[in-house]
């Protein structure tokens, strides 16, 4: 339920879930209360749950629903074929589709409905797409051009970009996770930074050395760029403050435009980097799972697909009789 939201989609904020009837407006905000306080999911996921829901109440109150004890399968996939036939991309179906199987199932344990008109409702089938990510070498390349360059260049930005990139790359964090990062998150004696996830959940994942020399060499430089904003954060942005997200997108995008032939990836291809080229060395599907903080090892097994295909590919162009 994370995926970027389409223009044209909603937030139950505000207008939206005024245009409602008070009934589900008020089921509306109740759901959303819960997934706040008690499930503590991120404000980016509460707004998709809350547009996706605030789209399919109207489209129910259009159908002349003014609650939903009325409210059945037949609705749901009239909703979704709806969109179907208005161009919805199949992602904006599936999420929409998971967005009202959770919701119709709390209203139904919370006794708020009498039973669960989404139970059974399919998600339309996607088909894989495999993620786009950096070899060994285009890795290795990124990262010494990186480290070289700060090295090269007086201030502390360089080496701020050089260490977040190592640890991007060394432990496949998410960008939040990186930016949320505090000083006292980084074990050194046992080489692990202590990482809060989705869902507020803890792990600690291993660091390598040349992660470890890049944060430490950008430590000693990061009071140049601290205020008072800045509190525990590693890393700094040049305001002062906490480093955004939107900052380390930028500096991952301008860093693989320096190697050749690399695809342009955001923080997010190189996550797929580090469980693509761990699964590579002989690392077991468990271990990258806990590493990256999937819930499910569904999620994690993409990446064998990603190794199979390159072993393949490897295979066609080098054996004699492939």
């Amino acid at each position: 339920m994370s995926e970027p939201r389409d223009e044209t989609e909603d937030t139950a904020q505000g207008s939206a879930a005024d245009e409602l009837p008070a009934e589900l407006t008020r089921m509306l905000l109740t759901y959303v209360a819960f997934l706040e306080r008690e499930r503590r999911l991120s404000p980016h996921t509460v707004r998709a749950y809350a547009g996706d829901l605030t789209h399919l109440f109207r489209h129910v109150h259009a159908l002349g629903r003014t609650d939903l004890t009325t409210v059945d399968r037949r609705h749901l996939r009239n909703w979704l074929a709806q969109q179907g036939a208005l161009g919805a991309e199949r992602t904006t179906l599936q999420r929409r589709a998971a967005a009202a199987r959770v919701f119709f199932a709390w209203a139904h344990e919370t006794g708020r409905i009498p039973s669960d008109p989404a139970l059974g409702l399919r998600s339309p089938k996607l088909p894989r797409r495999l993620p786009a990510t950096l070899s060994q070498t285009e890795a290795d390349t990124l990262l010494r051009s990186l480290v070289a360059r700060a090295a090269e260049e007086p201030g502390p930005v360089g080496s701020r970009d050089a260490a977040l990139l190592e640890v991007l790359y060394a432990t496949g964090v998410r960008v939040a996770e990186l930016c949320g990062l505090d000083l006292d998150d980084l074990d050194r004696d046992r080489r692990v930074i202590r990482v809060i996830g989705k869902g507020n959940k803890e792990r600690a994942v291993p660091m390598g050395a040349p992660a470890w020399r890049a944060v430490e060499t950008w430590l000693t430089q990061r009071h140049e760029l601290a205020g008072p904003d800045a509190g525990t954060a590693v890393f700094v942005g040049e305001r002062g403050g906490r480093i955004n997200p939107r900052v380390v997108r930028r500096v991952v995008h301008r860093a693989l435009t320096a190697v050749p032939g690399a695809p342009d990836l955001g923080p997010h291809g190189l996550r797929h980097a580090m469980a693509t080229h761990l699964l590579e060395g002989g690392a077991d599907l468990r271990s990258v799972q806990e590493m990256l903080g999937h819930a499910s090892l569904a999620t994690t097994q993409i990446y064998t697909h990603v190794t199979n295909d390159r072993l393949r590919a490897a295979f066609e162009q080098a054996h004699p009789r492939a």
